[in-house]
């Protein structure tokens, strides 16, 4: 009797470098035995800027705006990142409503960021509907975003213990009126989308991670919460004033797909109990700290008299870093945003290490797609959420 021979010729197959519209410029190389899916592996490094490098030779300030070019669908976050990390070193005190500012602008962030990853992600699977909803959301927000930092992306709008302009008159209203309407968009995608078997037979069970394996991994956010692990960076490190507000750490334990996708629909409504919170309830006094003004020796000092006060966003001071080493992080959409900060009694930083959440929740997609099928590729890639901007740096 002859051995039946196995077929040895798999198909090797380049999936992109993708369009930067899309997750970002991914390629993965695919190894396939027909449509099932043998070896990938990733290569990044297409959108490589050199961020950590240009870190190194501006101040703070200066740095700013160059920020929200690495998760350039969550900017409020990296801005928050870069003035925290100052912020510990020189123990620069945040004024109460400044704080509050911050959280709201946070978290209209989070939101527009998860958005964003709703679409394409319902894209990637094959449903295009939602892939407009949630463009008139996000389009509010950032119509919010444009009203009080005068940019609709990259905002520049955090300063060294602040921010740079008070609200404007009428802001709160209207942040207030889009929670409202929000809350009722929300509930539409959950009808479109939560219950739809069509949905729900693409991503139960796709792309399982255990909780100890996401541990090992370095996983954070999301990926991490839809493992039955309970870990909130606003609940653990008590940042800014989250502590103020009444809101719940959302999780999942299956850690599949499906799990991933209600824990960002769950961010979305809790972050919009926390805007709405934060908006009842800010209090007034100054936007940003006046006292260190006295590090910055100002040229024109007229340039601060009555008239000009109205004059756009106010500069910041340049201030020496202390010589010590500093890890601070926020937890961003993605996950934890970490930057590891030495500063060397000189204006600019001796060493700016940014840890990316989505580079490191990248590393686990080879693992997770060996033995699923070619489709499920996309699934898989978009449960993750990551933006190669962050990835690549």
């Amino acid at each position: 009797m002859t051995v039946p021979t196995t077929r040895k010729d798999f198909m090797i197959v380049n999936m992109g470098p993708h369009h930067p519209s899309m997750h970002g410029v991914l390629r993965l190389i695919v190894t396939l035995d027909g449509e099932d899916v043998i070896d990938c592996e990733p290569i990044v490094g297409y959108l490589h800027r050199g961020m950590e490098k240009i870190a190194e030779n501006r101040t703070i300030i200066q740095y700013l705006p160059y920020v929200t070019r690495w998760d350039y669908l969550a900017t409020m976050f990296t801005e928050a990142i870069t003035v925290n990390g100052p912020e510990q070193l020189g123990n620069i005190q945040v004024p109460k409503r400044a704080s509050y500012i911050r959280v709201i602008m946070l978290e209209l962030s989070r939101i527009a960021s998860h958005l964003l990853w709703l679409g394409p992600f319902m894209a990637d699977i094959g449903a295009q509907t939602p892939f407009f909803y949630i463009f008139r959301e996000r389009e509010l927000i950032y119509d919010l975003f444009e009203a009080a930092t005068g940019m609709r992306m990259m905002h520049n709008y955090f300063r060294i213990g602040g921010v740079a302009a008070d609200l404007p008159y009428g802001w709160i209203e209207k942040c207030l009126d889009f929670c409202d309407y929000f809350l009722i968009g929300l509930a539409e995608y959950q009808k479109l989308i939560t219950r739809n078997p069509i949905f729900l037979e693409r991503v139960e069970n796709v792309g399982i991670i255990g909780g100890e394996e996401a541990k090992n991994w370095g996983l954070s956010g999301p990926m991490l919460r839809a493992s039955g692990i309970q870990w909130d960076l606003r609940k653990v490190d008590h940042y800014e004033c989250y502590d103020e507000f009444d809101w719940e750490v959302q999780w999942q334990k299956e850690g599949d797909s499906l799990a991933r996708y209600l824990i960002r629909i769950g961010e979305m409504a809790e972050s919009v109990k926390i805007i709405q919170q934060a908006l009842e309830a800010i209090p007034g006094g100054p936007y940003e700290n006046l006292e260190i003004r006295r590090f910055n020796r100002i040229k024109y000092p007229e340039w601060n008299d009555f008239e000009y006060r109205f004059i756009s966003k106010k500069p910041s001071p340049a201030f020496e870093l202390s010589k010590q080493e500093l890890y601070v992080r926020v937890e961003a959409p993605k996950g934890e945003l970490g930057i590891f900060l030495i500063g060397d009694q000189s204006i600019f930083p001796w060493r700016w290490k940014i840890r990316p959440p989505g580079f490191i929740n990248l590393q686990i997609l080879p693992q997770l797609v060996k033995k699923m099928k070619l489709a499920d590729i996309m699934t898989i890639l978009g449960s993750i959420d990551i933006i190669m901007g962050e990835v690549d740096r």
